[in-house]
């Protein structure tokens, strides 16, 4: 068992390891470390996969989740490629972090960068583990469950995400806040549909052998959105590039959970 648990972390650990140092290498070329968000949705399949194919719990309930997971990690990683393509230049993120660190330290912090997004997505795929690890054939209201909100989470995502681009890809938008469709609910519904999306793959690993600890990814997720990588670089940035518009957008619409806008 021991044994099993170290093949199937190690082989998806030194996917991982491979697709960060390799996209490093394209990172040290184009000089953008936008290149780095695709690396989310690959990694993700890749974790997938290997606990697919190394994993002893049931096959049927294996290949939903793997399939679930690249479904939803595709289409994100689609969405980030087609942004990163049509970007001109990296995102305020990464410039902040080039404005941090020194030049000659600049390309190993980015490494280190690298690899650490490589190991948080093994740590997060902790569902996907369990359900390769240790899934029975019995089938509970638990897995069903999870398929429905993992359903949600990724039509709830696109829909965002679909809005906020087009309303950014109108010239006449420009320096303007999106308040539309989704975005007028939420000032960061696609952030939301993202923790519905771990909540389903948290509930169809439950049945599972030591099913309770795939509760740990959706709450990890859940406190980089609200407090370290998503929610607060996305607000500063904002307030920064559209200032008083945006602290409008602040008082009148909720932060993350959608509900009707404030008059």
């Amino acid at each position: 068992m021991v044994i099993d648990i170290f093949k199937m972390f190690g082989a998806s650990f030194t996917l991982n390891l491979l697709l960060m140092l390799g996209l490093w290498i394209i990172y040290l070329v184009r000089r953008n470390a936008g290149i780095l968000d695709m690396a989310w949705g690959i990694g993700f399949i890749l974790a997938a996969w290997s606990y697919f194919f190394l994993g002893r719990g049931d096959f049927f309930k294996m290949l939903i989740m793997t399939l679930m997971v690249t479904l939803w990690a595709g289409r994100l990683t689609r969405h980030l490629y087609l942004r990163y393509r049509k970007s001109e230049g990296e995102g305020s993120r990464y410039q902040y972090i080039r404005q941090q660190w020194k030049a000659h330290s600049e390309n190993l912090f980015f490494l280190m960068l690298f690899i650490f997004q490589g190991v948080l997505i093994v740590i997060l795929s902790l569902p996907f583990f369990l359900v390769g690890f240790g899934s029975h054939s019995q089938w509970s209201m638990w897995e069903g469950w999870g398929i429905l909100l993992w359903a949600v989470g990724v039509i709830g995502e696109s829909f965002a995400d679909s809005q906020l681009t087009s309303f950014l890809e109108d010239p006449e938008n420009r320096g303007r806040v999106c308040r539309k469709g989704l975005w007028r609910f939420s000032r960061h519904p696609n952030y939301f549909f993202e923790v519905i999306v771990w909540i389903g793959f948290c509930l169809f690993a439950i049945p599972s052998n030591a099913g309770w600890l795939a509760i740990f990814s959706p709450l990890i997720m859940l406190g980089l959105l609200l407090k370290i990588t998503g929610i607060p670089l996305t607000e500063a940035d904002a307030i920064g590039s559209k200032g008083e518009q945006y602290r409008d957008y602040q008082r009148t619409t909720s932060l993350f959970i959608p509900w009707f806008p404030k008059k």
